[in-house]
């Protein structure tokens, strides 16, 4: 497998985990009964969502060979992640000055590490 398929598939994986993770921080204000709950999330989302990252920074930064671009890439999947959940979700706007900026420049460094 090429560097960038499996890198790629690190993103894959740091997104899945993103997405556990917003789900396990954020299931308080989607649904009530998750209000007052924070040691079921924590088993329910935080342990399959430790093992993804696990899994994506073990991938990443064994094809690139820096712990520091699996420390972005992750960053950036969850720049891009919590944007997007927490529009749709809790309606809360993204599009703002501040909360673009941050999506292009998260952007910028996926595709700075991937195929710079």
């Amino acid at each position: 497998m090429s560097p960038t398929v499996s890198i790629l598939i690190g993103v894959l994986v740091f997104t899945l985990g993103q997405i556990g993770g917003w789900f396990q921080l954020n299931s308080q204000f989607l649904w009530k009964w998750w209000e007052n709950k924070p040691f079921i999330s924590a088993v329910i989302f935080g342990l399959p969502t430790s093992v993804l990252f696990w899994y994506a920074w073990r991938t990443v930064s064994t094809h690139t060979e820096s712990v520091w671009s699996a420390r972005f890439i992750g960053s950036g999947t969850g720049f891009l992640v919590f944007p997007i959940l927490t529009y749709f979700l809790l309606g809360e706007s993204m599009f703002t000055v501040k909360t673009i900026s941050c999506l292009t420049l998260a952007i910028l460094i996926l595709l700075i590490q991937i195929f710079c």
